[in-house]
């Protein structure tokens, strides 16, 4: 009660001395900035920001002992860091289908990226989380990626930058591809571009978030801002890859007996003949986890500088700010690269939520929570009506009490059938040929030894496979490819 009670009679102080203080600050603007705040409303406006590939090698997560992301670190500090977050799949399209309308993918049958979400039958009509806000009110745009980029969804926004048939600005790509030496590998690539950050379009996309929060709003804003980086290939600037010298960069701890108490279906998601053999033999491993680094920092740089532009704003007091990244990434661990699996690497990424008035600062909460979560918390957060048919649970008691009682697992879906759950204590892994993982994450974080198949621990596998989804839904339909449009018109003729 008192946190709400500071809050409101800031809040209220700030509307009744915004006049003279920017008088002071701002000759000139005084009635410009009164005005801002004043047209504010009781429900908050919402910040939303996406970051792609992103797993927990950023600082406050302590994922890896190199990194440098000031700006996020400093944001999780604001509110509550959530250490135990984990997606619904672990694929970009997947992954934002699924959040963005809070729907499974087991429901849905959006299993992987070639997949149009609309075209699934139970996706086809789904109110999407920002067409709910837009239906209660809010002036809703975006930025960048928020979908997968293949598919975006029009009908979601008011505006979108750059525009709503293409949502990535291009960037500047250097000469001499691949840079890494790796053949035939299309953008599996890293290196420094040498041009200035304004040039890349996580950096435009940021300059055009700013811009809004900048602007005078008559009702509340959900401003989505989608940032690419860390997603392949890795070209930043220059300065980002001087931050980590090659020689000094921290490898991942790797079993290189990983996979062998992992069954067959796990195996071939690792394909350890694959991306990781391929690093090895050009010795690119450490110039890889260089170029992962740089990018994580580019983006953080990306972060900061519209988390400013929002702390200068007259909406500081009086915005949301949730951040995600819609997986997790392997450089290694289980001999795999990339997303595409059910590990920790793949499944856990970070998720930090700021709500006034309801969140405290330098909070983090160990509860294993789903991004399936996100659309209910922020309908609780606002204030707004209720959504039919949503299957995650609002994180709203974890916001107020980060050690408030959890007992739900977090469920991840890669492909029909393979599902993996991550409690507080475990991760099982349970594959659609009936073959299963589980690993003790209080003994056994990096999840080497797979206890599956030790007796001992059937009571905990039994526990945990009560949360797995009752509907496997059949494969939603898939776009076809070039190759496959090619070979039907040459039928047809």
């Amino acid at each position: 009660m008192n946190q709400m009670s500071n809050s409101m009679n800031r809040r209220d102080f700030l509307k009744l001395t915004a006049a003279s203080a920017a008088t002071v600050a701002l000759p000139g603007c005084a009635s410009a900035s009164q005005r801002l705040i004043s047209k504010q409303t009781k429900r908050p406006n919402v910040l939303f920001i996406a970051i792609d590939d992103l797993n927990d090698w950023i600082g406050c997560l302590g994922g890896h002992p190199d990194v440098k992301t000031p700006n996020l670190d400093r944001l999780a500090q604001r509110g509550v860091l959530f250490t135990n977050a984990h997606c619904s799949a672990p694929a970009c399209n997947p992954s934002r289908a699924s959040l963005m309308t809070g729907i499974l993918p087991s429901t849905s049958g959006v299993y992987n990226n070639p997949q149009p979400w609309r075209k699934s039958p139970v996706l086809t009509d789904a109110t999407t989380l920002p067409q709910h806000f837009m239906a209660n009110g809010y002036r809703v745009v975006g930025g960048g990626k928020i979908y997968h980029g293949r598919f975006p969804d029009p009908p979601s926004w008011h505006e979108y930058f750059p525009s709503q048939k293409k949502n990535k600005p291009d960037d500047p790509m250097p000469p001499n591809r691949p840079l890494n030496g790796i053949p035939k590998t299309a953008h599996f690539d890293w290196g420094p571009v040498d041009v200035p950050d304004n040039q890349m379009g996580d950096s435009k996309v940021a300059t055009w978030a700013i811009s809004e929060l900048r602007k005078e709003h008559d009702k509340p804003f959900f401003l989505g801002c989608g940032f690419f980086r860390p997603h392949l290939p890795w070209y930043v600037p220059r300065q980002y890859f001087d931050m980590y010298p090659p020689e000094k960069v921290t490898l991942p701890n790797v079993n290189e007996n990983d996979l062998d108490d992992v069954p067959p279906i796990g195996r071939r998601m690792a394909r350890p003949e694959g991306d990781h053999k391929k690093v090895i033999e050009y010795k690119q491993w450490r110039k890889a986890v260089q170029g992962y680094l740089a990018s994580i920092s580019f983006v953080d740089t990306c972060v900061g500088r519209v988390i400013d532009a929002l702390d200068k704003s007259p909406y500081a007091d009086n915005t949301v700010i949730i951040l995600w990244g819609d997986h997790g990434w392997h450089l290694g661990e289980k001999l795999h690269w990339r997303k595409f699996a059910l590990w920790e690497e793949a499944t856990h990424a970070p998720l930090m939520i700021i709500a006034p008035a309801i969140t405290r600062p330098d909070q983090k909460c160990p509860r294993p929570v789903s991004f399936i979560d996100i659309y209910p918390t922020l309908i609780d957060v606002c204030g707004l009506a209720p959504k039919k048919g949503l299957e995650g649970k609002t994180l709203l008691p974890l916001l107020k009490d980060p050690k408030a009682k959890w007992d739900r697992p977090a469920l991840t879906t890669y492909g029909r059938n393979n599902h993996s759950l991550r409690s507080q204590r475990w991760r099982y892994i349970r594959y659609s040929d009936g073959t299963e993982e589980l690993y003790d994450h209080d003994r056994d974080e990096l999840e080497w030894n797979n206890l599956a198949n030790d007796p001992k621990y059937a009571g905990v596998k039994k526990q945990l496979a009560k949360w797995l989804p009752k509907l496997n839904a059949p494969n939603a339909p898939r776009t076809r490819t070039k190759k496959k449009r090619s070979q039907r018109n040459k039928k047809a003729n």
